[in-house]
């Protein structure tokens, strides 16, 4: 029996999970065998009643807010998710560190006062109160790499274990890909530890020096670098290759039909114009209706006794009825305790008016003058001075602005206020004592100036001097002069002013006495903002007009007691009420009040906000639960109303006929078309609306189409409502453009003739249609309006269905901002919710996904990024709701930090340009070259250097070698001749032998290789390991070693040291090197004889570098071939023994080798060696150098050179001080394999301009593994010359030039000028066939120190003809052309060359093995990674790259790890702005994770290797659907 007693209660009372286990534990506890614990609390631990009540009351109103609520809705949304869980596999959640996640991260909140609020919720103040953004750098706490499903990763600062990752080689001319050894291991260490360079760079930046290799460094040994490396094969299965596996499986899942394209990128559509819009689906429903007519309201009869205008309204009340009460302000207890009657409103009105015609400008101050502007800034809970500086300056005939008291210099949106004050030209602002003392203040205790306003005289209404007894406010000249000012804020976020004339407010009032039946004596309850919109209208205007009682009450009481404002109309048996949905709801909530109220006085219970859709569930459900206390049905009036048009509409109070009221419930999809169409009661996917009134009495209405002219709609057709009345806005202040778009609208028929002779109207803002007998309906506004793929959308509706997805756990109710913004030529939709603290990732981002299935299958329409933020976060406007304008100026600049981001732009991108046809099979026919179906170009792409006279230079050449030789190094010449006997003697080596050179940049390097050359060994130069980090950097260096086939290693006593340390020994036995031989230790016993090699063909030495795309290279350069290279770097820059050059490159490979060890001592030139190592701890080193020796060539990398712009940005006065000039230089030429960085290079040009340093002497050069020397500059060469070429042309593999500044357009330098013997052409890459001039094709090079080849370990030589002896299909098919696996062109100049002939010069525009093919086109990383860069002020490097065709973005943060999450959706916008790409992964990590070489190239393959491999330590990584 007791059991079933307990079962029926729990039906009959609670029924949720909570409540049955509280009522079980209550009923059962008398028959539990243990005892009852005691009850250990102690009075004084109990909360306060008011305390109580007040928590309570917001615990209530939060678990119960169902504003948006809507059954249908609700059952819409379970079904929805219900079929989405039956096939849509699970979404990949993000990866964030624990350092990131923001669990009882806590903000202060500002303590503003408050009145009334936009606010749709309350909820725990106190519980929030101290929640903040949690802003540790990531040198503090725990910052691990960890996803959701990661339960054993580790923190950062202890020891991470070690996982081996095994290197991929790929060998030339062997298909099998065989592992040499295992030679690559990773180890993680401690953040504080400082990780040194890899074997690829040693000369880095301070922000480069921590570019170890945190990722993978996979070198895969090749033969050439532009195979198929296959890099997208699935060889990683670590976490993050799985994810990206599983959002491949989520992506594959059926999308919405696509778009028909409306902007192709192919041919002449490049100049397509910007603004095309999406074509209109042929499907959609259209309007069927007639033509709208202009619909009249009643006429407007003035009932006989009323005041002529507000002034003679306010004498008269002030003087016959002066005790009466005007304004009664409730306090914090609900106690009425502040009063003001209609006597003292007119002492202080006129007191306030005379001290401002006459004692203001006594001090200096400007005077206050009849037609002058002053600002009312008064607290949201003092109407009383509100309404005395109103009538003031009403009197004084003073334009009075209304505004928001600002309390901080960082209120959202109040630098729009001020520029609308300071347009239009305030000077004074009126407030109260109180608030005055309560602003901040400067030092000189005077009010601080704040952002964006004017400066302003302040003065306090309290304490003005009293009136004259003959004193009489000035006659007023005319009725058509502005009254006062209210502000409004554009979908933009812009705000502006609406201008109301006296005679408009006098009509105003006038025409809502007649429309609500006011009459004198009334009591009127008002809970809204008393400064702008309805809540001024009513209660300040109307209320006084008629001689009405008004009681205020503030939003603060309200938040308190959600009941205050029915237990006044009880009390006050108040006739009029005038409140918004949400107080209704609130009422709602306040249960145990409801027995006390009594609403039948209440005869008018206006809905301020009814133009809402969303407001007829508040007021079915008020009237539902009132009914029988009094409410009559007829009493409840929703209006519709515009900062614009004033009152756009009301309900009628008391009308009973069935043709006073109306609702319909209409098709959400039809309404996205913007056409009205019935839809049944039980349609999942209907929208209710009612009425909210007829037109105004006097008023004429009409609905026009919302965008481009005002043509009439149809009946049955959704528009802008458009108001033509006596009492509407005039115009936006100072704005005339607008003014006449937004207050001066004729309308049109559909022929084009006027629709209402010479009416005008005024656009309201809102979207609606007519109904019969002249009922508004409002489905929405246009600052709600989202038009996405020519469907409209409205914000409410979205919101709705958000909080139908059961938010309860996740988010608050009330703290949600939808808005719109656009990308790639469309609206999308973003969400920002704020998140409750206690709520765990994973259910977040499972309720965020189910948030998105949602509102796709409700509305049809993807949603482009969901965020949530910290409880408390998003930026509020002064009433304490959310301000969505400046939320989404925060989400655009990245400044909101969010503390989950999912994004969607694979689902909700349908309107991609025509992936491109890639057809690489294409027949090659001669004379040009295909795109498309059109033959593109004026001339064949080629370019030849000057002709090389080989008989005269080689004579001289060797005889000034000889007498350098013998003369001036002979030193040189003795320390090579004793490594030598080394090699013989210890080294026993053999003529042919292969030794690697393992020096530190320096004068040995140079003496040991030419020490190999005496004795015919073949010297191969090889960085030395890095002491600080030999496990990652040792492995190179024992692979170039067997790669090479090198039989000994020569090398310094510290570096032998450094190989036979415990820490090396655990990398690479020490038994597993060749023979080490100690330079330190030289014979003195001189060569017998030096070597001379038979034939020139031999090889000299072999050139060994890792490229960018993670391959070691090693080329075959014989005698020839460097001794031509080192003649034409002479002729090109007249390099003579009397010369001087600075060099300041690493000496390994390439033309930097080439500069180090060969030029110096062909040519017999001076050689100042600066090692970068050296500029790394010195960035004024070298420069310093340049001006010392008053060198005139001097030749760097982009690292040097970006240590020096970014090192010395701040010295230039000091070094001028101390005397360097740079003017002596003639060349600085930075050495580089790849495409010149303008950007860098002009800002090196203009920051030490004012050294001397001449805008034509900076330039570059161009090399590759196959031609080390293409370009150089030279002595006698023009100026390097630039062009802006088209973007897009450019991924299709055309060359089309622009004018500067021009969109889409890119600037790219000359790489050089062409060496001597040097010939160039342009080459279709698959099809060999020669380009024409405006094609993007293949550099294939042709001159007499060309690579002999590439060195391989098996000594398979079927790559050399594809490679090294390539012949052109169609053009100069005679040629023999290496291919350097560089893309560029050739472009004719206007300048002239030495010979007189107009000079050819080549761009290099990137590597072909580091394009990344996507949607046919070609892109270049560099090209998507300035785009990144440019995202986000806090993005300070990045890098792109692919894996399993997705789009994979690493951006380096710097700043605070809370700021991680705000890169994330700019990342995406500005990569599918500018480049029509998707992008699957967002990571952000620490600065200098990024691999960079000693050139300053990015090692994207290393990147992406340890990314899949786990090891990059990410602070966030986001999966984009």
């Amino acid at each position: 029996m007791i059991v079933y007693s307990c079962i029926i209660y729990i039906f009959l009372g609670d029924i949720t999970q909570k409540g049955y286990d509280k009522k079980k534990q209550k009923l059962l506890a008398p028959y539990k065998q243990a005892s009852k614990p005691p009850d250990v609390s102690s009075p004084n631990s109990e909360p306060s009643p008011q305390t109580s009540a007040q928590r309570k009351a917001q615990r209530r109103l939060t678990r119960e807010d169902n504003r948006y609520h809507s059954e249908i809705r609700t059952e819409a949304v379970m079904q929805a998710l219900a079929a989405h869980s039956k096939k849509i596999p699970v979404m990949p959640l993000p990866s964030k560190r624990t350092s990131v996640n923001y669990h009882g991260q806590q903000r202060q909140r500002d303590s503003r006062q408050e009145s009334s609020s936009d606010d749709d919720s309350i909820y725990d103040e106190e519980a929030n109160r101290n929640f903040h953004r949690g802003a540790r750098s990531r040198d503090s706490g725990a910052s691990s790499s960890s996803s959701f499903s990661d339960v054993s990763a580790s923190p950062r600062h202890s020891e991470r274990p070690r996982s081996a990752a095994y290197v991929k080689y790929q060998i030339p001319g062997n298909t099998s890909r065989q592992a040499l050894a295992d030679v690559m291991q990773s180890a993680r260490h401690s953040q504080h530890i400082s990780q040194p360079p890899d074997v690829t760079n040693n000369a880095k930046s301070s922000r480069q020096a921590d570019r170890v290799g945190r990722g993978v460094p996979s070198v895969r040994v090749a033969g050439n670098v532009g195979m198929d490396l296959d890099s997208d094969s699935p060889r990683h299965q670590g976490k993050v290759a799985a994810k990206i596996q599983q959002l491949m499986n989520t992506l594959k899942r059926p999308k919405r039909k696509p778009l028909t394209e409306y902007f192709v990128e192919e041919d002449d559509a490049l100049e397509c114009e910007e603004g095309t819009a999406p074509p209109a689906d042929p499907n959609a429903p259209k309007p069927e209706g007639s033509t709208l007519t202009p619909v009249p309201g009643d006429p407007l009869v003035v009932p006989s006794g009323l005041p002529r205008n507000l002034e003679a309204a306010l004498h008269r009340y002030g003087s016959s009825t002066y005790k009466a009460l005007a304004v009664t302000v409730l306090d914090q207890n609900g106690k009425p305790t502040v009063n003001l009657t209609y006597g003292k409103l007119l002492s202080k009105t006129q007191k306030i008016a005379y001290n401002l015609l006459n004692k203001v400008g006594q001090k200096g101050e400007v005077p206050i003058k009849p037609g002058d502007r002053v600002a009312l800034v008064y607290p949201n809970n003092d109407p009383i001075s509100f309404i005395n500086g109103f009538y003031g300056c009403l009197m004084a005939g003073v334009v009075l602005v209304p505004v928001e008291v600002p309390t901080s210099r960082r209120d959202a949106g109040g630098q729009g206020v001020g520029f609308m004050l300071g347009s239009l030209n305030v000077c004074h602002a009126l407030t109260s004592e109180a608030c005055l003392k309560g602003l901040s203040k400067t030092a000189n205790g005077d009010v601080v100036t704040f952002r964006g306003w004017p400066r302003l005289s302040w003065l306090s209404t309290d304490s003005m001097s009293k009136l004259p007894k003959d004193w009489q406010p000035p006659p007023k000249t005319s009725e058509d002069v502005p009254a006062y000012v209210e502000y409004t804020t554009g979908k933009d976020g812009s705000t502006v002013g609406v201008t109301v004339t006296r005679r408009g407010a006098f009509c105003h009032c006038q025409t809502l006495t007649v429309a609500c039946n006011y009459t004198e004596g009334e009591v009127m309850v008002c809970v809204l903002d008393f400064k702008r919109d309805v809540g001024l209208w009513h209660g300040i205007l109307c209320s006084v007009f008629n001689g009405m009682h008004v009681i205020f009450i503030p939003y603060s009481l309200m938040k308190v007691d959600p009941a205050s404002w029915m237990k006044m109309i009880t009390k006050y048996k108040a006739s009029c009420a005038i409140v918004k949905s949400r107080d209704m709801h609130w009422g709602l909530l306040a249960q145990k009040d409801h027995k006390d109220v009594n609403f039948s006085s209440l005869r008018l219970l206006l809905v301020a906000d009814g133009a809402n859709p969303w407001s007829l569930t508040s007021c079915d459900a008020f009237l539902n639960a009132f009914q029988a206390k009094g409410l009559k049905p007829e009493a409840i009036c929703p209006c519709a109303s515009s900062s614009e048009a004033l009152t756009v509409s009301v309900r009628r109070p008391g009308r009973t006929s069935s043709s006073a009221t109306g609702r319909g419930i209409l098709s959400m999809q039809g309404l996205s078309y913007g056409v009205v169409r019935v839809d049944s009661e039980n349609s999942l996917t209907s929208l209710t609306l009612q009425d909210c009134g007829q037109v105004m009495p006097g008023a004429v209405m009409i609905v026009v189409k919302i965008e481009g002219s005002p043509y009439l709609c149809k009946t049955d057709e959704v528009g802008e409502l458009c108001v033509c009345a006596g009492y509407a806005g005039i115009q936006y202040w100072g704005l005339q453009g607008i003014t006449v778009n937004t207050f001066q609208v004729q309308p049109l028929q559909s022929d084009g003739r006027p629709a209402a002779g010479d009416k005008t109207y005024v656009r309201t803002g809102l979207l609606g249609f007519l109904g019969p007998g002249g009922l508004v309906f409002v489905c929405g506004s246009k600052e709600g309006l989202m038009q996405i793929s020519n469907r409209r959308h409205n914000t409410d509706d979205i919101i709705a269905t958000v909080l139908a997805v059961e938010p309860m756990k996740f988010i608050y109710r009330g703290r949600i901002a939808v808005f719109s913004i656009e990308v790639l030529k469309d609206e999308r939709i973003v969400i920002i919710a704020e998140q409750r603290p206690d709520c765990p990732e994973e259910e977040s981002f499972q309720w965020m996904s189910r948030v998105l299935q949602a509102v796709d299958s409700i509305h049809q329409v993807g949603v482009f990024c969901l965020a949530l933020v910290p409880p408390n976060y998003l930026p509020k406007t002064p009433l304490g709701g959310i301000h969505l304008h400046e939320t989404r100026k925060k989400f655009l600049e990245g400044s909101l930090h969010p503390a989950n981001v999912l994004m969607c732009p694979h689902t909700c991108v349908t309107n991609l340009p025509k992936p491109r046809e890639h057809r690489p099979d294409r027949d090659v026919t001669p004379s040009a070259v295909h795109v498309g179906n059109i033959v593109q170009g004026a001339r064949m792409a080629w370019a030849q250097g000057r002709e090389l006279n080989m008989a005269d230079e080689e004579g001289d050449g060797s005889r000034k070698v000889q007498i350098q030789l013998s003369m001036s190094c002979s030193q040189l010449h003795k320390r090579a001749e004793r490594i030598g006997c080394l090699l013989m003697e210890k080294g026993r080596l053999n003529t042919g032998d292969h030794v690697a050179l393992l020096y530190p940049p320096g004068i040995e390097l140079i003496a040991a290789f030419y020490g190999c050359l005496y004795v015919g060994c073949v010297p191969v130069t090889i960085r030395p390991p890095h002491p600080q980090n030999v496990s990652t950097t040792l492995p190179t260096v024992k692979m170039i070693v067997d790669v090479s086939k090198s039989s000994a290693i020569m090398t310094s006593s510290n570096i032998i040291k450094l190989l036979r340390t415990k820490e090396a020994i655990g990398v690479v036995d020490s038994r597993a090197w060749p023979t080490l031989l100690d330079s330190d230790d030289l014979p003195k016993k001189k060569l017998t004889a030096i070597y001379k090699a038979p034939t020139p063909e031999m090889i000299c030495y072999l050139d060994f570098s890792v490229s960018t795309t993670g391959m070691l290279a090693g080329v075959k350069m014989s005698h020839a071939a460097a001794t031509a290279l080192c003649r034409c770097i002479k002729l090109q820059c007249e390099f003579y023994p009397s010369r001087e050059a600075c060099l300041c490159l690493d000496p390994y490979s390439g033309l930097g080798f080439a500069l180090w060890a060969l030029s110096s001592i062909y040519s017999g030139h001076h050689s100042l060696l600066v090692p970068p190592s050296e500029v790394e701890a010195n960035p004024a080193v070298w420069l310093s150098a340049v001006s010392m020796y008053k060198v005139r060539d001097t030749f760097c990398s982009y690292g040097v050179m970006d240590l020096c712009t970014r090192g010395l940005g701040t010295s230039t006065a000091a070094l001028k001080a101390k005397g360097l000039n740079l003017s002596c230089v003639r060349i600085c030429c930075v050495i580089a394999e790849e495409r010149p960085r303008i950007q860098l290079t002009s800002s090196f040009t203009k920051l030490f301009a004012d050294l001397g340093l001449s805008y034509r002497a900076v330039s570059t050069s161009f090399g590759c593994r196959v031609n080390i020397g293409i370009s150089f500059p030279g002595a006698a060469c023009p100026e390097p010359s630039t062009v802006f070429v088209d973007l897009r042309a450019l991924r299709n593999d055309r060359v089309t030039l622009v004018e500067k500044g021009s969109p889409h357009s890119l600037c790219l330098m000359e790489s050089g000028k062409l060496l001597p013997g040097v010939k160039v052409a342009i080459a279709n890459p698959e099809t060999k066939g020669q380009c024409a001039d405006s094609h993007l094709g293949e550099i294939w090079v042709a001159s007499p120190h060309n690579a002999n080849g590439y060195f391989t370990i098996y000594g398979d030589d079927s790559l050399h003809p594809d490679h090294f002896d390539a012949s052109l299909a169609t053009g100069d098919t005679q040629s023999s052309y290496a291919r350097t696996g560089y893309l560029g062109f050739v472009r004719r100049t206007e300048l002239t060359q030495s010979d007189g002939g107009r000079h050819d010069a080549l761009f290099v525009v990137g590597s072909l093995d580091e394009t990344v093919m996507l949607r046919g086109m070609r892109y270049h990383p560099i090209d998507i990674e300035t785009s990144v860069l440019r995202s986000h002020r806090k993005i300070c490097e990045c890098a792109v790259f692919t894996w399993t065709n997705l789009l994979v973005v690493v951006v380096e943060l710097d700043g605070n790890e809370n700021e991680a999450l705000d890169l994330v959706p700019l990342v995406t916008n500005s990569v599918l702005e500018e480049h029509y790409l998707i992008v699957g992964v967002v990571v952000v990590v620490d600065p200098g994770i990024i691999p960079i070489n000693s050139r300053g190239e990015k090692q994207r393959m290393h990147l992406r290797d340890g990314f899949l491999a786990d090891q990059l330590d990410p602070i966030y990584v986001a999966y984009n659907m």
